[in-house]
Formats: structure tokens, sequence, C-alpha cells
């Protein structure tokens, strides 16, 4: 036997052997209930970093347990390969991005495949594959159809440099997260998706989900954001129309002093035409950002306009500013300001002398002063007519009723999510199937014409898309007049899209039917997802909300995409999260080659609980080979030294009992971890603590042998979805035939787990003088008789008066003495 421990040489057998076997093929007809547990895959950057590797170790893990507990289990992979680091890559350095991309997807590959993840490799796909996006492309065009689908004009956040749109959490202190530019609001013809179509059942189904993590789930409801309010119509005085505002607070209509309105309204403009002063003042507003977060900081400005609207149960005319603070794109870029019951409406009432009045009053002793603030809390209504007072209950219907009359206002459902914005003005992603026509406008590309493929042999010039100036890509005739003179969208989607369905896919990668087969009802939903925490909200919000657009058009038969969420803390160095932009992502291709894939799989499972973030260090790496190591020579000895005979468990001595209830505990915890904890540190930390009462156990007997056997194998079979190599070695030298992937969990002999004695720490006025064996039924003044009796607590009880003896059962006993 080989009792070197040569981590190179028995993965390298392993994996191959894994290969030839095709051990991780996964087929609907293999026996078992299905378990479809799914890491979200990777952007092909060029190489893994260390939280790649902790994101698939997990995911591994989870598969590798639920294969031995007798699960038909598939974990596929593949390649979010669209995005904007391979142009930059390209502009960089000459190469063409799907090149860049392909090199990339073989060596990260490479890099799983070493790690010993057991993929189903036959159902790898790229995002950038014509197979993969042409579905896509389908499935938009199903929805342009159901009237899901549409363009408009948008106020975006405009990157000068990248030259595209930048989605709100991608500015950064007001400039592009890439970049590094100061981002500019522009008005550009936009696609939608008609998210907001979904938003009730986005919301109401997070109730149900009780696989997913409470904080996951809450992050979701803020960011859909559903509110009760009042729509108020305003109406403007001198034009026929209204300003139309949405309030959670009718209750303090009575108090609004003025009305504000986005740069990019109307009004707004309307203003502009005849102020060169109000025009000035929106073109700097072009600076700010669209993300609410950074209004909330930004320092509020306005300007007033010569417009007045009317107050809508009073008459009174209130004036129209223009302000910094409105967003167009959220509501409907006005806003009722009163400033006596509004923090930010009062601080700029005060920057612009604007009248604050009181309408709400305090019904206990809550401070209530308007010269030092406004009083934002619920009240008692005054100053306000036939309302004065109302609670806000009552004062939300009232006043709520007296608009309906005046066909001024109605109650309704707001959300804070907006329509999901899937223009991209990039090259490397997956082109929007329509043409524009100067007859016919805006035409769909027929499906018989799909995929429309994006070119990938094209040559950068500065920053701007290729598709722009690409005359082949570019000139088409319109399907529904013939003209020659047609020209393609050259927007590409949002890559949100193709990893908004790819889950789906994996279930059917090679189905020739629109998007997916019969198989996907097979496979989805997912059992298990695990991923960061960074992707608790976009990402997971546009997944579900793809799925429901894929049943909605029959093609999936559930609800919801991923029933059980495991959401990954971070990886940190130095207190910050590892990244390979900072340049200290850790390089896994290094410690491979020192340690081997089981060394680091098993400290970085050791490090800590997957949903806690931790602080990355190579020291654990030695600890994880130490054991490795240990557990590598505890076999080979045991096996040299002969496996023993049969196991006779009621001829046991006391200690060979007790190696066989630490074998049984350690099952039973770890299948507790595994399974319904997900806490693999502690599965890492019970099989060292069986490792070392194994090397503490003297076999005197072939009985005894085959308790040790027991022992290891199982110890073997526990750390197997962690450090599966090793395991797979260590299998044949304790006797057993086969592959251990296909091997079945152990079954639990309960009558082990029976202790006939348990070992109490004594304590002597608290501090620890001695450790006794005694019968586990043994009563309290047995137990009390042999700890007295131990060397040397008798010694510290020598002369004392026992003042109180405590005894907790199966841990310790306490004298106290004066």
């Amino acid at each position: 036997m080989n009792a070197f421990y040569d981590p190179h040489r028995i993965e390298s057998e392993a994996q191959s052997a894994w290969a030839q076997a095709k051990c991780f093929e996964a087929t609907e007809s293999a026996p078992g209930e299905k378990y479809y547990c799914l890491a979200m895959f990777p952007y092909p950057s060029g190489r893994l970093h260390m939280g790649h590797v902790r994101c698939y170790t997990l995911g591994d893990v989870i598969n590798r347990y639920h294969r031995l507990k007798g699960y038909n289990v598939m974990q596929p992979m593949g390649w979010d390969a669209f995005g904007l680091p391979a142009e930059n890559a390209a502009i960089k350095n000459g190469i063409p991005p799907a090149q860049w991309t392909k090199d990339n997807i073989a060596y990260m590959r490479g890099q799983m495949q070493r790690l010993g993840f057991g993929i189903d490799w036959s159902r790898e796909f790229a995002t950038c594959d014509p197979e993969y996006y042409h579905w896509e492309q389908w499935l938009f065009l199903k929805l342009y159809e159901k009237g899901l689908v549409y363009r408009k004009n948008a106020v975006v956040n405009w990157d000068p440099v990248d030259q595209t749109v930048l989605a709100n959490e991608q500015v950064v202190d007001g400039r592009g997260w890439r970049s590094g530019a100061v981002v500019e609001r522009r008005e550009m013809a936009q696609w939608f998706l008609k998210i907001t179509h979904y938003a009730e059942e986005l919301l109401t189904e997070l109730d149900k989900m009780e696989g997913w993590p409470e904080s996951v789930k809450s992050m979701q409801r803020n960011w859909i954001g559903q509110s009760q309010g009042v729509e108020i119509d305003f109406p403007v005085q001198g034009r026929d129309d209204v300003l139309t505002v949405f309030t959670t607070r009718p209750d303090t209509l009575m108090g609004a002093t003025y009305v504000a309105v986005a740069a990019e309204h109307p009004l707004a403009k309307a203003a502009a035409a005849d102020s060169a002063e109000v025009a000035a003042f929106i073109e700097r507003c072009k600076q700010n950002t669209t993300a609410e977060a950074d209004l909330a900081t930004m320092e509020k400005a306005g300007i007033a306009t010569t417009f007045n609207v009317s107050h809508p149960l009073t008459g009174k005319p209130l004036p129209v500013w223009v302000a910094n603070f409105v967003l167009m794109e959220y509501g409907s870029g006005a806003v009722m300001s009163v400033p006596g019951h509004d923090q930010r409406d009062w601080e700029f009432a005060r920057k612009y002398d604007i009248p604050i009045g009181q309408v709400i009053e305090p019904v206990d002793d809550t401070p209530c002063d308007l010269s030092v603030a406004a009083f934002t809390e619920h009240g008692r209504l005054l100053n306000s007519g036939e309302f004065d007072g109302l609670d806000f209950d009552a004062a939300f219907a009232a006043i709520a009723d007296a608009l309906s009359a005046k066909n001024l206002g109605r109650r309704v459902t707001n959300y804070r999510l907006r329509d999901w914005g899937v223009s991209r003005q990039r090259y490397w992603g997956c082109p929007i199937p329509v043409i524009h026509c100067e007859t016919c406008g805006v035409v769909p590309v027929p499906t018989r014409d799909l995929p429309v493929v994006l070119p990938t042999d094209v040559q950068f010039e500065g920053v701007r898309s290729p598709l722009t100036t690409m005359d082949s890509f570019l000139n088409c005739t319109c399907p529904k007049c013939g003209r020659t003179d047609a020209r393609r969208e050259t927007d590409t989607f949002d890559t949100f899209m193709e990893s908004s369905w790819y889950y789906a896919r994996f279930a059917c990668p090679d189905a020739n039917a629109p998007m997916v087969d019969d198989r996907v009802n097979y496979w989805a939903p997912v059992d298990h997802y695990v991923g960061g925490i960074e992707h608790a909200i976009l990402h997971l919000l546009y997944a579900r909300f793809f799925y429901k657009l894929m049943r909605d058009e029959g093609l999936v038969g559930s609800d919801e995409p991923f029933t059980r969420l495991l959401m990954l803390g971070m990886v940190l160095q130095d207190g910050k999260k590892m990244s390979k932009s900072a340049g200290d992502a850790g390089d896994p291709q290094k410690l491979l080659d020192k340690y081997g894939a089981d060394t680091v799989r098993t400290a970085m499972m050791f490090a800590a609980p997957p949903d806690q973030s931790f602080e990355w260090s190579e020291a654990g790496l030695e600890g994880a080979l130490r054991f490795l190591r240990k557990l590598w020579s505890l076999a080979h000895d045991h096996a040299e030294d002969g496996l023993g005979g049969e196991l006779d468990a009621a001829s046991l001595s006391d200690a060979a009992r007790d190696l066989r209830r630490r074998t049984y505990a350690t099952l039973a915890k770890a299948d507790d971890d595994y399974g319904r904890r997900i806490q693999f540190n502690t599965v890492v930390s019970a099989v060292m603590e069986l490792c070392n009462a194994v090397g503490k156990f003297t076999p005197a007997t072939e009985s005894d042998r085959a308790v040790v056997t027991e022992a290891l194998r199982t110890a073997v079979v526990v750390i197997s979805p962690i450090a599966p190599h090793i395991a797979e070695a260590l299998w044949p030298v304790l006797g057993k035939q086969g592959s251990l992937v296909g091997f079945p969990w152990p079954q639990m002999d309960d009558s082990a787990l029976t202790q006939t004695s348990v070992e109490l720490v004594v304590q002597v006025n608290g501090k620890v003088r001695g450790k006794v064996q005694v019968a586990a039924d043994a009563d309290q003044d047995r137990i009390l008789t042999l700890a007295k009796a131990e060397d040397n607590v008798a010694r510290h009880l020598d002369g004392k008066t026992v003042r109180k003896e405590i005894v907790v059962p199966n841990k310790l006993v306490n004298i106290v003495v004066g």
C-alpha cells in the first residue's frame, strides 16, 4: 500500500475515473427523487477567484451529499458570457470579445475540473451561444405581442466614457462604476419589460417561500415597495391639463403650499422655453444621478416657474417649482409639497422662503415646532376645514372621498418597483430582435428569421459599439413592407436577461422547442440555489419575473424558480471583500498546485458557516492538509494490520463501545449539518474529532479492529462531499468495492448511541480538579462518591467543609468547600 499522501496523484486518478464512468451525467430516468442544486454561474473573467471556490465548493458539497442520500442529482454549469469586461479587453488588447471569452471559459473550466466538482459538463453552454439567446429573442417577441414589452423615451444615467446607459446601482457617487466618469442624465429611447405587471404576485409569493432567508425576502419586499395612497389631480391654471401626484399622506393635503416637478417634466420644459434661468437650471440637473439613494444626501435645489396649479379642494393657487429631488421615472415626475409635515419639503421651503403651514397636530406629548423641523408623525387634523379633528385613517378616507366626488382623485396601490429597462448601448450582448423602418416604424423580426446573430468578427474604434457602423449587420429588408433600407436595432439586451432563465435551459440544453421542453418540468424548480448575497435583489427578482413570464407562456408548470436559497457571506481580506480588480482575490491555481483540491476545499468549508463572511488566510490550508494526512495515515496503517473480523457489539469493551458511539454520533451530526443546518464547518470538526478518537483507541481483538474499520469508513463517507478525492482513494483501502460516488449514506445504528458510561468534569469551587468515568445510569450519591474519591479532587477536599454539591447530569460535578 502507498502510505504517502500524494494529493495530485489521487485527485487526477479520481477525476479520470469519474469522467470515464460519466458519474455526474444526469438523466430523468435514473432512480431516486430528483434533486437540482445550482450555484450561480460565473462570468468568464479569466480565472476563478476565492469567492468562486467557496460558492462552487458549497454547491458541490450539497450535491454530493444528496447523491449519497439516494437522490437523482443534477449539477450543471455554464457561463454568463456577455458583458462589458469583454469589450474593455477587446479595446485594450485588440482581441475580439468572442475570442477573449472563449479562451477564458476554457481556462476556468479546467480550474473547475481540477477542483473535482461533480458537474454534468454535457449540459454546458455559454449565454453568448446563438443557440441559447435565440430563445431569449423568441420570448421577447412573444412578450411584445402581449403588450408586455414597450419602447419609450426615458431619462437614463449616461456614462460618456463607456458610452452606455447605467443602472442606478452602477452609479457610485455620481460616477460610472467602471469608468469613473461623471454620469449625465439623458433622455433616450429605451426598451422596457413590464415587470410592474407582476409586482403584486412577486410580492405576495414571498410569503409562501419558506426556503428563502427572511433577510432576502425583506430586501425584495422593500425593493418592490408596495404602498397604499391616493392619486391627486391638480388642475394647471391657464392650461387644459392636470398635474397628477401620488401621496401616501392625503391627510396633509390641506397643508400643501407648492408642487414640484422633475427637470424632464413637460411643465418644466414649457417653463424653460420662456425662461433662460429655468433652462439653465434644467441643464445643471442633467449632471445628477437618477438613483433615489443619492437624492437623500444631495443638496436640494429648485427654481420657480410662472405656472400655478389649483388646490383640488380649495381652488387656492399653488406655485409650480422645478426641483432636483424629483425624478421623472418615479411616479408621474411630480410631487405635492407639504413643508409642515415632510422634512425634505420643509428644508426646500426654508431655503426658498415658501410658506409653511401646520395641518397635523400630535395627539400626545410628541414635540411639534415647525420653526425647528417638520412634524412628520401621524396625528390629528387642524386648519383643515371640515376635516379638523380627524385622525389619520379617518382623514385618509374622508379626503379620498372628497377628491373622488370632484373627479380629482382616486385610491390606488402603488409600487416603488419600476419597469425593467433592458436596452444597453453596447456591442457584446444579445441583439434586440427588432427592425426600424421609415414606413412601418418598429417591426419585430419574424420568428422564422431568429436568431438575430451577433457578429463576432469585429474591430473596435474607440468605445462605441461597432454595430452602429457595421453595414452588414445594420442594413436589412423590412419584413412588413419590403423596403430595403430598413435598419436593425443596435442596442443589445441587459445581461440580466440571459441570467434570468439559464437555470431552466440547463434542464434541456439541446431542446429545439422554444426555450425549453418537457424535461424542464422534471427538474424545475431548482431545489437549492447557491450564490452571493450581492444578488439578493436584482438577479433573483428578474429570475422570478422571467419564470412567471415563461409560466404564462405555457413553458413551465410552477410559479417560482428556486425552492431553497443559500446566500453566501463574502470572502474578506483585511476586512474588505476580496476582488480581482483590487488584485487581492487570491489565485486558487497556486493553492491547487501546492496543496491539492481536497485541502483547498476542506479549508474553505472549515473556515466559516456558508452564510457568514470570513477573513481568508492561507494558514487554514496547513491545518486542513494535516487533517487529511492524518486520515490517510490512519486508514493505511489500520488496513496494513488487518480490517478485523465480524463486529460483535455485545462483547465489546467499554472503550470500543465509546468509539462506536462517537462514530454514530458523528454520522448523525453530519446528516443534520449537511441536510438541515447547512453548516459544513462543523462536519469537518466532527470528523477531526472522530479521527482523534480512532488514533487514541488501541484495538485488542478482531472485533475491536472491526470497530475501527467501521469508524474509518464512516469518516471517509462523511467527509467525501467536502474532500471527495481522498475519500475515493481510501474507499478500497478500507475493503470496499466500486466508487464511493454511487455508495448510499450509511444506515444509523441507534443502539450504538446508548452510553454505558460518561465522563464528568469535577470542579472544586468552580475550578477543574479532575475527571471521573461513571455509569450512565449512576445516581447522584454514586456520582458524588466517585468524584470525591478521585485523587486530585480528594487532595483539594482534605480538611475542608463541604458546603454545597452540584451535579449537572452528563456534564460536571461542582463541590463548594469552605
